[in-house]
């Protein structure tokens, strides 16, 4: 049956406004310009069979949606869920040229009869932040509209908005279904009346993904701010330190939720509290709020980088608690506060017990087959009703990131032993749940089996601590990360049971030693902190940060800083010029010297080993090693090319290969996409495809 497509792209005067919808979609992804490729036929869609796809055919894919330039060329099985079997494969092998404006225009075979599902096709785009923010209001997904022009933000004049204006700056924000248009002057204070108003008359018709592509009238001359637009939408974010409703109290800039700077909301904007008169019995309240059991100090906010901005007011102080209230908004306090800076903002430490789930035999402590603890014994979860928001619970419970997915059955071995008992079946979290026992769940399994354990795949948050100035990332001196600044370990106390915690945490195998961060050349600067001493580890903790330990350190100097030695030797691959060392162009060491590698013939296989090797994750794509600029010199030798792996190898020098490349140019270097991102920044809200 032959494929037919009818596609007519009228282009308006405005910019980005066309009046028929593409013809192809990008599905199951963070946002639009990211998932797994569809097509539409006669009003159906179809997925594509991803034999010969490449970065040529997802610039098309990237061109026709508006989403930027290619990044890479995932497989479409990394979004889950797959596609239904009764969904159709539409068309394969593919061959685009790259400079088709839609992917109708290229080379293709219709009727796909020996592809499934598993061998979707998917696409990456670049696709720049969202134009448009709501301010003002309780959370990101409700408040004020603004729009951004050349940098300035401005407001939207509320002639004519209505529920589709709504709707579409929802779905531009991923924050689901529009709820309503709420009332002139809620989201207080107005905007300043030097905020420009930047448009009026907005006409969507409620499909679009942008604002930018309504009609609409720019230059406003009749309208003040008292009429400026406002949104609430349906879902917003539920991340680290942002809260769907009830608490009032948060803390922030800690190393976990339950740890950081005090932070009240009033009237949804939140505000800091004054730490006159602070102490445990306030502390003990604000950890019962949050569910994050006993209070173990009130540290000075001033420990938690950066302080709050000046512009941020202080709502309370001389809070006086008895330690029994549940919420902090029972105790005594004085509000409108004088004579407080943002220097003396109260802080909280609670005690966070252990979580009571973990996922096992993954690559990671984030990945894995999900299991539960009762009465100090593990067991796992029947997969019957599990689905991501299950997962977006565990992921939260852990600390690691945002939901990724709900693997497969039976991917994780061994299965669990036939003598281990599975504890719960039909667990039904909203996805809003700091613990998986919070969500509803039938307990008592009779018609489960271990082939049938639920899995989780959580995002994977960089580690808080590195390795530096040794030989390799496995060996040298211990640093701690703390708001974005990184600081030393004092060594007093430091023994094998914390460097066991540090090489578990980096993924470097069994601890070597414990030698004197003395042995690492330069020591740290003068200016650089010293974080914490004493730490006591029990050796079975997965990060350093589950040590006890003490902070604010006077009696030590950088040559007496921690040093650690890991079992694991570096990877002879690496990953340059990318957003963070588990992305960029493919780089291979012979003898002490890095040479590139020729992308003929170069795939997901192929990266997939390369992840593995550097303890990435999973492979999300196989980007042309151009896109990394500067390109490599010319100078720099092209070791391999014609790489052909399995998959399953450990390293890539397992896998077969062509050494001395004659017919290469850098032009040609292969590069590699892979899940995880540790040197990146981890976002404050996991959950979100932007920070608020």
């Amino acid at each position: 049956m032959a494929l037919f497509f009818f596609l007519i792209f009228a282009f308006s005067t405005g910019p980005g406004l066309l009046e028929s919808p593409p013809k192809v979609r990008l599905v199951r992804g963070p946002h639009r310009c990211e998932g797994r490729v569809e097509v539409e036929r006669n009003g159906e869609w179809g997925t594509v069979c991803d034999d010969g796809w490449n970065l040529k055919d997802v610039e098309v894919v990237c061109r026709e949606l508006g989403c930027g330039a290619a990044k890479g060329t995932p497989s479409g099985n990394l979004y889950k869920p797959l596609a239904d079997e009764k969904q159709k494969i539409f068309i394969q092998d593919v061959n685009c040229n790259g400079t088709e404006d839609e992917l109708i225009e290229c080379d293709r075979v219709e009727d796909v009869f020996d592809c499934s599902h598993s061998e979707d096709a998917g696409a990456i785009c670049e696709k720049s932040p969202p134009k448009v923010r709501l301010v003002r209001g309780p959370h990101r997904c409700e408040g004020r509209v603004e729009v951004e022009r050349n940098g300035e933000w401005g407001t939207v004049c509320d002639n004519g908005w209505n529920m589709k204006d709504v709707e579409v700056v929802c779905r531009e924000l991923g924050c689901g279904a529009a709820k309503g248009t709420p009332s002139r002057n809620l989201y207080k204070p107005l905007a300043d009346e030097k905020q420009k108003i930047f448009i009026q008359d907005v006409n969507c018709n409620g499909t679009e993904d942008e604002l930018i592509e309504c009609d609409r009238v720019e230059d406003v001359f009749d309208c003040s701010h008292s009429e400026d637009a406002g949104a609430i939408c349906e879902s917003f974010c539920t991340g680290p330190g942002l809260l769907e409703s009830s608490p009032k109290v948060r803390l922030v800039r800690g190393p976990h939720r339950c740890e950081g700077r005090v932070e009240v909301e009033r009237n949804g904007e939140w505000g800091t509290v004054c730490d006159d008169g602070w102490n445990m019995k306030d502390a003990e309240v604000v950890c019962r709020e949050l569910g994050c059991g006993a209070a173990k100090g009130t540290p000075s906010g001033n420990l938690y980088k950066p302080l709050a901005d000046e512009k941020q007011k202080i709502f309370i102080q001389d809070v006086n608690c008895n330690g029994t209230e549940d919420e902090l908004i029972e105790c005594d306090r004085v509000e409108d506060v004088f004579d407080c800076s943002h220097s003396e903002d109260a802080g909280a430490m609670c005690e966070k017990s252990p979580p009571k789930v973990r996922l096992v035999r993954g690559p990671h402590r984030c990945e894995g087959r999900v299991e539960v603890e009762r009465n100090g014994e593990w067991g796992t979860v029947c997969d019957n009703g599990w689905n991501m928001k299950d997962v977006e619970v565990v992921c939260r419970e852990l600390g690691c990131g945002a939901a990724k997915g709900t693997p497969s059955r039976n991917l994780y071995k061994p299965l669990a032993d036939e003598k281990q008992k599975i504890f719960i079946q039909d667990i039904n979290c909203n996805g809003t749940e700091d613990e998986l026992i919070e969500c509803d769940q039938v307990e008592d399994v009779f018609d489960c089996s271990h082939s049938e354990d639920a899995g989780a795949i959580c995002e994977k948050s960089s580690p808080k601590v590195r390795l530096v100035r040794g030989p390799h990332r496995c060996e040298g001196r211990v640093e701690v990360e703390r708001n974005g600044e990184w600081g030393t370990v004092c060594d007093d106390s430091w023994n094998m049971k914390d460097a066991e915690v540090v090489c578990r945490e980096l993924g470097c195998g069994a601890a070597k030693g414990t030698p004197s961060g003395n042995l690492y050349k330069p020591l740290a600067d003068e200016k650089q902190k010293i974080f914490i001493q004493d730490v006591n580890c029990s050796g079975t903790e997965d990060k350093l940060i589950e040590c006890d330990r003490v902070e604010d350190v006077f009696d030590c100097s950088h040559s007496e800083d921690a040093g650690a030695m890991c079992e694991k030797s570096p990877p002879k691959v690496r990953l340059v010029r990318g957003p963070h060392r588990c992305e960029g162009r493919v780089e291979v060491e012979r003898n002490g010297e890095w040479g590139t590698v020729c992308d003929n013939s170069w795939n997901m296989k192929d990266a997939e080993v390369v992840c593995r090797e550097l303890g990435c994750g999973a492979a999300k794509g196989t980007p042309s090693g151009n896109l990394y600029k500067p390109l490599a010199d010319e100078k720099q030798k092209i070791f391999i090319q014609d790489v052909n792996c399995s998959g399953t190898e450990d390293k890539l020098i397992e896998c077969d290969q062509v050494e001395d490349v004659f017919d290469c140019s850098h032009s040609e270097d292969a590069g590699a996409m892979c899940e995880s991102e540790y040197g990146r920044t981890q976002r404050l809200y996991a959950n979100c495809p932007y920070p608020a």
